[in-house]
């Protein structure tokens, strides 16, 4: 099994039962480590150093979050800016993200049909996150999945627990 880094940032988790429910998963399995960013950075000032050595690691990472004014939370915006360096590019520099797995999965209360480019939003998610993505594309991760669970507030208990089985079940391939 591949020891698996969970980069979670939800600035409203106790509003949102579907990410509670993975969060409670990886809590259970060793082979997964939940840094939620929320709880362990409240005042937004990040111990990039110990992120960086951290990365170094893991074999695969997970990056969690809602949806948030139409990007990616505050707080993982700053992770990105402060923790990915460009010395990784460096010819001779080791970079910890460089051929590792990387899934993506998105939370939102957006219907599906409002994130396409006729929809309410006209951006797709994958556009709206691009940052992530291209971060991790220059620093030569490989992006498995961009997995989105949309109407993520109005799911029921089974459906929770059905995208929670679909995405353990990509990550156990």
């Amino acid at each position: 099994m591949k020891k698996t880094l969970v980069i979670f940032a939800h600035p409203y988790l106790e509003h949102s039962n579907s990410n509670v429910e993975l969060i409670n998963f990886y809590v259970r399995h060793q082979h997964y480590t939940l840094r939620d960013l929320y709880e362990e950075y409240p005042d937004f000032h990040i111990a990039a150093f110990r992120e960086r050595k951290r990365l170094k690691n893991y074999d695969r990472f997970i990056f969690q979050f809602p949806i948030i004014w139409f990007g990616m939370p505050p707080l993982l915006r700053l992770w990105i800016d402060e923790v990915f360096d460009r010395d990784w590019l460096k010819e001779g520099e080791y970079n910890p993200l460089e051929g590792k797995e990387v899934y993506i999965l998105v939370t939102t209360g957006g219907k599906e049909r409002s994130f396409s480019k006729t929809g309410t939003y006209q951006y797709t998610i994958e556009e709206l996150i691009s940052g992530l993505i291209v971060s991790l594309r220059v620093f030569k991760a490989d992006i498995k999945l961009v997995k989105v669970v949309y109407e993520a507030n109005k799911l029921t208990k089974k459906e929770i627990i059905k995208h929670k089985q679909e995405f353990m079940e990509i990550l156990n391939q």
